[in-house]
């Protein structure tokens, strides 16, 4: 049985969740699995027209039978999860089991702080983060000052962690921000009210998922984040903190290469982005606009509006190089209905140089500009399409070209929010 990884393709937002739960609906999936990245990502999952976000939470947890399970490549907000937990259960859902890697990284309040104040200090030069401490986090974890959930279980260890991290920090929000310095007594107690809660659910999930591949259970890796925004290969510096690629979810889950049989790449057909940083096929008209209001692009978990632009062929091949995908799975496609002809950007025009494939430096990125080419648009709502045969000739053509000029072959194809709302076009 395979092990499988789904990742985003462009800068995140592409329906990931959607995919990752059709895959442990109509298939066998033991586990699924977040590798990377905290609660700044997030996953909508429409089940019979109840909609549902999750955000720490793997999309597994609204699978009975699936044990969902945060990896030690993740930074856990404690308040986070179980603010999460509990919403979900308000909503009537029957939560599968949850394991919680006893090797990921702990993000406290002072981690939010720090977050916030930085942005706010370095003004127009910000980097569009979510504010909810994922990169200070991810910083301590580098310089050895990080806490891991384990911790949490040996108080003494615990207070010295806290005590050694907020020794700097504190000097820098009095000195720098002018800021009033943390009493690491209160964060110390603040996590520690989780301990009793948190005990239960924490194992080495390391050890775990390699047992259970040796069983022969299937287990999927869900990412967060998405290709274009991670910490090596995206466009830099406006990226996550982590590695949300299929390299980093080795890494992130504890399980060596040679056990990934399949890394499925999810994205839109068309392409969004929230936070700064550079986006060649970016619209700023009427069709910007139309996409924005038809696909509803509001960050699940932050609130924000996403940018809109036109689908971009060369980040494509760009993620499936990055990645090694097997397959794409494509979403949204229903949203480009009633326009009469469809841009898609298929190589970049750099101070007058062809580029078919990312350029190599962050300037050539910004100065990219997009080369088009037009296909035949469709006014049939496809929303109700149930096989790809079902799909409009020209719909049918869109997803084909795409397929040829990103190189993978397309898996699925999203019309609608919906579980049903889901053409295979092929096994």
């Amino acid at each position: 049985m395979p092990a499988i990884v789904i990742l985003g393709a462009q800068w995140g937002d592409e329906g990931k969740g959607k995919a990752t739960d059709l895959l442990a609906t109509t298939e066998t999936i033991h586990y699924v699995v977040r590798t990377s990245g905290g609660h700044n990502a997030g996953h909508t999952i429409v089940v019979d027209g109840q909609k549902f976000a999750t955000h720490l939470l793997p999309s597994g947890i609204l699978t009975p039978g699936t044990t969902s399970v945060i990896g030690n490549g993740v930074v856990v907000s404690p308040e986070a999860l179980f603010a999460e937990l509990d919403a979900l259960r308000d909503q009537g859902v029957e939560i599968s089991p949850l394991i919680v890697s006893a090797n990921a990284h702990v993000i406290a309040s002072y981690h939010s702080t720090i977050d916030k104040v930085t942005e706010r200090f370095l003004g127009a030069n910000r980097i569009g983060t979510t504010g909810r401490g994922i990169g200070p986090a991810y910083s301590d974890k580098v310089n050895r000052l990080g806490i891991r959930v384990a911790d949490l279980f040996d108080e003494g260890i615990l207070r010295q962690k806290v005590e050694s991290s907020l020794e700097v920090k504190n000097h820098l929000l009095a000195k720098v921000y002018n800021r009033r310095a943390i009493e690491p007594e209160a964060i110390v107690e603040e996590l520690l009210g989780y301990v009793d809660r948190l005990r239960p659910l924490v194992a080495d999930t390391s050890l775990l998922l390699n047992r259970a591949l040796d069983d022969g259970q299937t287990v999927l890796f869900e990412g967060a984040q998405a290709t274009m925004l991670d910490v090596d290969h995206g466009t830099y510096p406006f990226v996550t903190s982590s590695s949300p690629v299929a390299g980093g979810v080795c890494i992130g889950a504890g399980v060596g290469p040679t056990r990934i049989d399949r890394v499925i790449g999810v994205i839109k057909a068309y392409t969004t982005r929230v936070g700064a940083g550079p986006f060649p096929t970016e619209l700023f008209d009427e069709d910007g606009e139309k996409l924005w209001k038809i696909g509803g692009e509001v960050g699940v978990s932050t609130g924000r509006n996403r940018r809109c632009g036109w689908y971009d062929a060369v980040v494509a091949r760009y993620a499936s190089r990055i990645n090694g995908l097997t397959d794409l799975f494509l979403t949204k496609l229903d949203v480009l209905s009633s326009w009469e002809r469809v841009p898609v950007c298929v190589a970049y025009d750099v101070d007058g140089e062809r580029h078919d494939e990312m350029p190599m430096t962050q300037t050539e990125f910004h100065h990219a500009r997009p080369i088009y080419e037009f296909l035949p648009g469709w006014w049939e709502d496809i929303s109700g399409c149930r096989s790809f045969a079902d799909l409009p000739p020209n719909a049918q053509r869109y997803v084909e070209t795409l397929e040829e000029i990103s190189g993978t072959p397309i898996w699925g194809v999203g019309v609608g929010p919906g579980r049903e709302q889901t053409l295979l076009v092929r096994d």
